[in-house]
């Protein structure tokens, strides 16, 4: 493995593979992303940004390559050594239960023990600080796309990551709603965080 490389970048990737029987999804990728970067990674359908992404996730166990975190060598066999690292992502597919509310639908990512009503208070106020206000107890099967996004959002937020990964997020959303969730990427980055943005269109 090699030991040459640049500790500036938070993460750095160095000819990522992954091939799907004859298919090769991707095929030696090379990406650097700074500490307080956003990095828009643009591509057509099925151009290979979402399996790019799954293996930084640890969604997918790639077939060859590097991948460096603060300037060591990782292997990122899981979501949860992905979590562990720093890295939170927001799927383009939400996986909320609709039955529950939004602050049970965060407490079953984090695990962590905390009584829901301590989650609820941390994601309310969380969400109002980044300009996404949320109602925690509200049912998600309630909820309109973007506000279920807010949830995504938010509950990766709560897990404090420094690589916060966006796959397709302006899909599902309004303008006005695309407006206000880049305006919250520029804090986030103003703050210190790493993020990469995943699209297939460049508005």
């Amino acid at each position: 493995m090699s030991a040459n490389h640049d500790r500036s970048n938070l993460l750095e990737v160095r000819g990522l593979t992954k091939i799907f029987g004859t298919l090769t999804a991707c095929d030696h990728i090379d990406l650097n992303i700074a500490k307080g970067e956003i990095h828009a990674l643009l591509g057509e359908n099925g151009a290979g940004k979402s399996t790019l992404v799954k293996m930084l996730f640890g969604s997918l166990e790639p077939n060859s390559g590097e991948i460096f975190w603060d300037g060591k060598a990782v292997k990122i066999t899981s979501p949860g050594v992905a979590k562990k690292l720093g890295i939170g992502m927001v799927f383009q597919h939400f996986s909320l239960f609709e039955a529950l509310t939004a602050a049970e639908n965060i407490a079953l990512s984090l695990n962590d023990g905390s009584p829901i009503s301590s989650i609820a208070a941390k994601a309310r106020a969380l969400s109002f600080s980044y300009g996404l206000p949320l109602d925690p107890d509200s049912l998600v099967g309630d909820l309109s796309v973007g506000e279920r996004q807010r949830i995504e959002i938010i509950r990766c937020l709560l897990q404090t990551p420094q690589l916060i990964i966006l796959d397709e997020p302006t899909s599902v959303l309004t303008p006005q709603e695309a407006d206000k969730l880049f305006e919250t990427l520029a804090r986030l980055r103003s703050e210190g965080k790493s993020i990469l943005y995943i699209s297939h269109r460049l508005e």
